[in-house]
């Protein structure tokens, strides 16, 4: 895998500069991984799919604010070459792309939020259990029981727990304390980038009523619910999402070096 600006990143078709650029960022605690090879090698896209610091393949130190890891993916950007992108994220990465098309509009093309919510509070359980390493175990088997849907295939439950417990717990915590943190409930109308919501219908940590309010409030926005999925709606129906994903993908203008 490349690097730029110090992060680790898998590329797809990322010569190819007439095609549309799509910068994925995943959850808290989670790598490019997240992301499954149906999204990850989307035909007719440029696709960056990045480690944040401290995760996955990337060195250094998790961030403990949604600025200060916006201000790593446009770090990324420049190292990159890239003007702008669509921004897809998923849960933390959504408030990451939501605040990319906030503060700084000139670089979003399009927003894809995955799992998202304008805010993403964080049970006080589960931030007293991430922060302590002693009790870091419990607080991934809850995050893991809480994230799939109820016919997600075990095995898949089982290698996101094994991803997630190899974080370093300091970069969990972090994460959360980030996501804890972010609010834009009242700052979702500057937003006029062309904007996907997924979410699953049975996920139980960012519900569909925190996807309903996005597409209720981002003028430009649309809302696609998947049957019987959970939070981590992108893994366990890969093929419904990279559908969708790329259905969005192709009603944005692009030209390049825009």
């Amino acid at each position: 895998m490349p690097t730029a600006a110090g992060l680790y990143y898998f590329a797809h078709q990322a010569d190819v500069l007439t095609q549309l650029p799509v910068i994925l960022i995943h959850g808290a605690g989670g790598t490019y991984l997240h992301w499954p090879p149906e999204i990850r090698r989307l035909n007719g896209q440029r696709i960056f799919a990045l480690d944040l610091p401290g995760h996955g393949k990337s060195d250094g130190v998790g961030r403990q604010s949604i600025d200060d890891y916006v201000q790593v993916v446009l770090d990324f950007m420049k190292d990159a070459g890239l003007r702008a992108a669509v921004f897809v994220g998923h849960s933390m990465g959504s408030a990451i792309a939501l605040t990319m098309a906030i503060e700084y509009p000139k670089r979003v093309l399009g927003l894809g939020l995955v799992s998202s919510g304008s805010r993403l509070r964080v049970a006080p359980a589960i931030l007293e259990n991430t922060a302590d390493p002693a009790t870091f175990p419990l607080a991934v088997k809850t995050i893991n029981d809480w994230a799939f849907g109820p016919n997600t295939n075990p095995r898949l439950k089982e290698l996101a727990a094994q991803r997630m417990a190899e974080t370093r717990p300091t970069v969990l915590y972090g994460d959360f304390l980030a996501c804890d943190a972010f609010d834009v409930m009242d700052r979702l109308s500057e937003i006029h980038a062309p904007t996907l919501i997924v979410c699953g219908t049975e996920d139980k940590l960012t519900p569909v009523r925190y996807s309903k309010y996005l597409s209720e409030h981002i003028p430009a926005a649309q809302l696609e619910l998947v049957e019987g999925a959970g939070h981590m709606v992108m893994l366990e129906q890969p093929e419904t999402v990279s559908s969708v994903l790329e259905t969005f993908f192709r009603k944005i203008p692009y030209r390049p070096g825009m």
